[in-house]
């Protein structure tokens, strides 16, 4: 079983900790310290040995960051943790904070005087980050002070850094070699006048050599460093077990150090080194500072994007094929799951585990799978209302008729990553609930449906999803969408469908439509599925210029007995009847015959 249902915190650990971490702030005589949940790579999902902020408050959430004060400490949220935060931290020493509406620069100027010094590690930070921050403290006599972390000279029982085995990741899969993807690289590097760049993102690095581990649960990447040279060499920095089969793989132009001789490497480098400021850490462009001011040889560090991060996004031809196919293979096994679940839920004695584990036991019978994508989220009743809820021993709920059952889950192989949302009714449903359910599809067909010219961005569509729950006064706390990978993170960037994201939205970028709607205390719902950019055919009549649109990965059926079927539109219904023909078409001869029934009934036309 990938999944553990282990309680990992409690409220209880936070407050000893929190002591503890003062004690430490007043012997160095610091006003605070900042504990975000990063590595010093900056990725969504770390390591146990770098979940300092889930140390030290119990929130064991993917995203946030806590502010330790001499007096008061708060953990910074955004809307997809606001209710689950309530009963992970010890609410008497630790104060929730709704982030972004509470900018932490404004937190923290109202909470420090002129002339204190707030400490942060400068390796979990990047470097826009810490201007952005320095800038607006200073203005209110603030220092922003570098310091070793805090968290880990209190910090006892440390889990090691991982140190898996590196795999190579196969041709067939990756549809382009390393030795094209460096050269590409390295011609932009010497356009831009680069001598080199510095990458620091794990699923780059993994992208760029064709590598893959597992140093980190879910995301099957390796924990390194790498300098790209506009040669096309690299110099990769890390602790993975290397087989001769990986050596061989790398080549000889990819030579290997110990993970932590990247900052002394720096001496041997010249020229204008890139650094991506949005992901870099501070620590690594303060360092290439430090010693191009010493020495007048030295490489001098210059703000540049990831040269990885959009051809790593732009799926080729191979990927697409693979993850198209990993797609339909997670269809089959959801569909098992579904039907099965359509037969025992029913009687009311499942609980959130039971169906946490009969899904992944129907993944794992495809003999594919290499790890789920991310802890499945089973949220029943109003534990789905909780949008990253994580079933353990201690809340795991019986699923009872008559309540929604929220199941956010996915797969990776080697050919693809999958990330699927179903909310299912156990037994029949309420109006309120039929009504939030039929918004919330007709939010994900419009974005399902729509074409655009090639240019938009994620913001340009994200209100597309959210405006059926608007006109009912209604919205959701989450993005629309995040970029998905091929057997990488499941959440990816720079794509995103957000209000926020400013990224042309271009072919061959994977991305999941998720729009939900969650009622506290009472239901949760989402539908998900995930999609790619594509050519959008021509249209007769049209003009000349070029149009995307989404096609559609995950093929599932949609629960017909939430749909207030009278709330669609013709072109809605439509869209939906289509939607589950090709499913029934594609997937039927993938599974069993039973659930060829219950697939036929589950996509019946409306």
């Amino acid at each position: 079983m990938f999944q553990s249902f282990d309680d990992t915190s409690s409220p209880t650990q936070g407050p000893p900790r929190l002591k503890a971490l003062r004690g430490a702030l007043e012997a160095a005589e610091l006003a605070g310290f900042i504990v975000p949940r990063a590595d010093a790579h900056q990725g969504e999902y770390v390591a146990p040995c770098d979940d300092r902020l889930a140390w030290l408050t119990g929130f064991t959430g993917s995203a946030g960051f806590a502010v330790a004060l001499t007096d008061q400490a708060g953990v910074f949220i955004d809307g997809r943790y606001r209710e689950q935060v309530k009963s992970q931290i010890d609410l008497d020493h630790f104060t929730p904070v709704n982030w972004p509406e509470t900018k932490l620069a404004d937190w923290v100027i109202e909470r420090l005087e002129d002339g204190a010094r707030l400490a942060f590690d400068p390796w979990l930070h990047t470097v826009e980050e810490i201007r952005k921050l320095s800038k607006k403290l200073q203005e209110h006599g603030i220092e922003l002070a570098h310091r070793d972390n805090l968290v880990d000279r209190i910090w006892t029982g440390r889990p090691p850094r991982p140190n898996a085995p590196m795999r190579p990741y196969p041709y067939e899969y990756a549809g382009q070699s390393h030795d094209e993807k460096r050269m590409a690289l390295a011609k932009e590097l010497k356009k831009a006048g680069h001598s080199a760049v510095v990458l620091t993102l794990p699923d780059s690095i993994c992208w760029l050599l064709n590598i893959r581990g597992s140093d980190i649960p879910r995301n099957p990447q390796v924990q390194a460093f790498a300098i790209l040279h506009d040669t096309g060499a690299v110099d990769l920095f890390t602790d993975a077990a290397v087989s001769p089969e990986a050596a061989a793989h790398l080549g000889p132009d990819v030579t290997l150090h110990p993970y932590g001789r990247l900052l002394e490497h720096f001496e041997t480098l010249h020229g204008k080194v890139r650094i991506d400021p949005s992901s870099a850490p501070l620590k690594i462009e303060a360092h290439l500072q430090a010693q191009n001011a010493s020495r007048d040889d030295a490489a001098e560090p210059v703000d540049g994007k990831d040269p990885c991060i959009l051809p790593k996004a732009r799926k080729n031809a191979a990927e697409l094929a693979g993850t198209t196919e990993a797609h339909l293979r997670d269809a089959a096994a959801m569909c098992e799951f579904l039907a099965w679940l359509d037969s025992e839920a029913p009687q009311g004695a499942l609980t959130e585990i039971d169906v946490v584990r009969k899904l992944e036991g129907f993944r794992r019978a495809t003999n594919a799978l290499q790890d789920i994508s991310f802890d499945t989220i089973c949220g029943a009743g109003p534990n789905g209302a909780i949008v990253h809820y994580r079933v353990t021993e201690k809340t795991n709920a019986m699923v009872q008729p008559g309540q929604l059952l929220l199941v956010d889950s996915g797969g990776q192989y080697l050919d693809g990553t999958t990330d699927i949302t179903r909310t299912i009714a156990v037994g029949a449903a309420g109006p309120e609930e039929r009504a939030a359910f039929t918004r919330v599809l007709q939010g994900m067909i419009a974005i399902s449906r729509i074409r655009w010219p090639k240019g938009l961005a994620g913001r340009d569509l994200d209100a597309l999803a959210r405006a059926p729950l608007w006109m009912a006064g209604q919205d959701y706390d989450h993005g629309t969408g995040h970029g998905v990978g091929v057997f990488l993170s499941v959440h990816e960037g720079p794509q995103r469908l957000s209000r926020l994201s400013e990224v042309p939205l271009e072919e061959g970028m994977i991305l999941s439509n998720e729009p939900g709607y969650y009622r506290p205390g009472a239901f949760g719902i989402r539908t998900e599925n995930l999609v790619y950019v594509a050519k959008a055919p021509a249209i007769e009549g049209g003009d000349d210029r070029a149009h995307l649109a989404f096609e559609t990965l995950t093929l599932v059926p949609i629960d017909l007995g939430l749909v207030d079927a009278a709330i669609l539109s013709p072109g809605e219904r439509a869209w939906l009847n289509s939607y589950h023909a090709e499913t029934l078409n594609k997937i039927a001869p993938r599974v069993s015959a039973d659930t060829q029934d219950w697939l036929k009934r589950a996509t019946r036309t409306i």
